[in-house]
């Protein structure tokens, strides 16, 4: 009779699976750095796979750039230069991945990393892709462009399953169950939230961010959200953003504002919303696994912040501030945690990876 199945412990120093995340969100540090090939490239967007052993980063020199989080190693770089690369995700399959291309056309593609073949074309947008989502249950996803629709796909098939027309419907999320999908549009401010069994129905829930916004937000035309992400509790909704008053956290049934999650002071330099002429990124802040924590950068040109979205929120302004700072020498513009491991990792003109640190105390923001 077979034994046991024995599941061999992570490496020395590598991330573990075992302790709560609130018991080392503060004492998160850097472990590895990873410099770029070339010194003006940087990173525009960070994913992990399922399993959370694989990290992939796509760069502003076309380049993808594949690491085992788990070992903490570079073990593969993949070159876009016809077409560029942005928006890189991993399929369910740790060996495939999709990405919105820069250049040549607006085409998504679907390649296999381990030999570097195309798999699948997945054409239809006539401007740039603004952000890619892979549904959690199934082989599909989400894409939203600047030629304002919002097209959902199979990776089983080049054509899309549907189609939506909105305006400006630059971000879009998936909720955990994989029953709805939000889709934020900054020129109405409004978050749409569809049925994903009858998408070709109108939303059964509209999110009007007026209420919340400033006054020059509000009559900008000038869009400044940067993502949309579900916490794994299906309870509350990120709305990221690049303005000084920091981003949105909402209660993802009714869109009421939790908190304003501020910044330790005004953002400089950051990546441009999508929208935007400038610098490509996917937002720089996303949630912890358990969904308590928002990890992000702090807006200048080092460290890292946390705040606890059940922490103290300020009556009159609804604010939250970050309860701790996280040290590094390096400007965090796009953030990503691990799905499985107590990791996360930050990018700009490198990747950098992060794993608590069980001799360092809480840094204050």
């Amino acid at each position: 009779m077979a034994g046991p199945l024995v599941v061999p412990p992570p490496p020395p120093g590598g991330p573990q699976l075992t302790q709560k995340t609130s018991e080392v969100i503060g004492t998160f540090r850097p472990t590895k750095q990873f410099k770029l090939s070339k010194p003006e490239a940087s990173v525009t967007s960070l994913d992990f796979d399922d399993s959370g052993e694989f990290c992939l980063a796509a760069c502003s020199d076309d380049s993808l750039l594949l690491y085992n989080a788990k070992e903490g190693k570079n073990i593969k770089t993949l070159m876009s230069q016809k077409y560029g690369a942005h928006l890189a995700r991993f399929t369910h399959h740790a060996t495939s991945i999709i990405y919105a291309s820069t250049k040549e056309d607006d085409c998504i593609r679907y390649l296999s990393t381990h030999d570097n073949a195309f798999l699948r074309y997945f054409r239809g947008h006539t401007q740039p892709v603004t952000s890619l989502c892979l549904c959690p249950g199934a082989d599909t996803f989400l894409s939203t462009s600047l030629d304002n629709t919002v097209r959902l796909w199979s990776l089983s098939s080049p054509s899309p399953q549907a189609r939506l027309n909105l305006s400006t419907p630059y971000l879009a999320a998936y909720d955990p169950s994989a029953t709805v999908i939000a889709i934020a549009s900054a020129s109405t401010h409004s978050i749409l939230l569809y049925d994903l069994r009858n998408y070709d129905k109108t939303p059964f829930a509209t999110f009007d961010m007026r209420p919340y916004l400033t006054a020059p937000q509000v009559q900008s035309s000038k869009p400044d959200w940067t993502r949309l992400e579900f916490s794994n509790d299906g309870k509350s909704l990120l709305l990221a953003s690049n303005h000084p008053q920091g981003h949105l956290l909402l209660d993802a049934f009714d869109g009421t504002l939790r908190a304003h999650c501020k910044r330790s002071h005004a953002p400089t330099n950051l990546r441009a919303a999508p929208g935007s002429p400038g610098a490509l990124g996917q937002g720089d802040v996303c949630f912890s696994a358990d969904g308590r924590y928002l990890i992000g950068g702090s807006g200048g040109d080092r460290d890292a912040i946390v705040w606890d979205t059940q922490g103290q929120v300020e009556v009159e302004t609804k604010e939250i501030k970050p309860m701790c700072g996280l040290p590094c020498k390096v400007r965090a513009s796009v953030v990503e945690w691990n799905p499985r491991y107590n990791m996360c990792a930050t990018a700009d003109r490198e990747v950098v990876f992060w794993l608590p640190d069980e001799h360092v105390g809480m840094k204050p923001p």
